[in-house]
């Protein structure tokens, strides 16, 4: 659990009423703007060996997971409602086979990592947030018909900068 948190910060989405709302960024500064958050889904070993092997019937689990992401960060305020829709300048996502051994826990399956990045007047954790979310959904989806017990987690954001926050890192 990270301890990294602004005890002080007030909940922008709600107005004095209590309703929800969009943030009014329109006085804010533009700054360049970074996120990155990261997902795991993990399955049984033999069903990493056919992603890797590229014998999965739906085709290149890994490739089409990875446009899947892309596509989904673009998408995010359609998907989330008080999310301003922002002109992306970079969306990069990156899966990685993970073999028995390779984590503490010994699960085996594919990290995500998605790596966002925008000049605007709002942050961008939702898009990395949501890259790395359908990535592994769409892991679930091309292999599900020979793993329906794979699990996706530890869907988290890993680094924000820009804006009047600046830094923030996963401790």
């Amino acid at each position: 659990m990270d301890t990294n948190t602004d005890s002080g910060a007030q909940l922008t989405h709600i107005d004095e009423k209590g309703a929800a709302r969009m943030v009014d960024v329109g006085a804010k500064d533009e700054t360049q703007r970074v996120a990155v958050a990261e997902g795991f889904i993990a399955m049984q070993p033999e069903t990493l060996a056919m992603i890797v092997d590229g014998t999965a019937a739906k085709g290149d689990v890994l490739a089409v997971a990875r446009v899947a992401g892309i596509m989904a960060s673009k998408q995010t305020s359609a998907l989330i409602p008080l999310c301003h829709p922002l002109n992306i300048t970079k969306s990069a996502v990156e899966l990685t086979p993970v073999a028995a051994g390779e984590r503490q826990d010994g699960r085996v399956g594919i990290h995500v990592q998605a790596t966002l990045g925008v000049t605007g007047k709002t942050g961008i954790e939702m898009e990395a947030l949501t890259a790395a979310s359908v990535a592994c959904l769409t892991v679930y989806d091309m292999c599900k018909a020979v793993d329906r017990g794979m699990e996706i987690g530890e869907i988290r954001l890993l680094h924000k900068s820009g804006g009047k926050s600046g830094v923030w890192e996963r401790t």
